[in-house]
């Protein structure tokens, strides 16, 4: 028997599980509140003063525009395994949990979700370049082709 969206989720939005649906324009504005974003000039601050930068952007964006000097790439789909401290396939990078992650994406919106899912694996002090990789450049700050 198939359901039509309003029957599976309920009269009021209740997912079968009792949650409450969200839309992803919600659900960004909800994880963006749980911490600060740095605009391009603190990303780089940021950076000179140890923050790791993270590029999460896939291949053919990183071979079209470029990439930010020193920052590490970790593919979206890689980057809890690799910054996660106590994991088995962390990149050399992930020392602590207190490590000052700046996550960056295309145009800073799937960062923000990456964000999130840091926090969860306790990488306290993670946050996102808001405008991604496009704000950096449009910055006019350093990026190697």
């Amino acid at each position: 028997m198939s359901h039509t969206p309003h029957e599976a989720t309920g009269a009021h939005g209740k997912q079968p599980d009792g949650s409450q649906r969200v839309g992803i324009d919600e659900l960004l504005e909800r994880v963006r509140s749980g911490y600060e974003r740095l605009g391009p000039e603190e990303a780089r601050a940021a950076a000179a003063g140890g923050a790791l930068l993270v590029d999460i952007r896939y291949a053919e964006l990183r071979a079209r525009d470029g990439l930010i000097p020193g920052a590490l790439v970790v593919e979206r789909n890689e980057l809890e395994w690799r910054l996660d401290p106590q994991g088995s396939h962390r990149a050399a990078e992930a020392v602590s949990h207190g490590l000052r992650v700046v996550v960056i994406c295309n145009e800073g919106y799937a960062s923000s979700l990456a964000v999130e899912s840091l926090h969860r694996l306790g990488l306290y002090r993670a946050t996102d370049l808001a405008g991604g990789f496009q704000a950096w450049r449009a910055a006019g700050l350093p990026v190697d082709v």
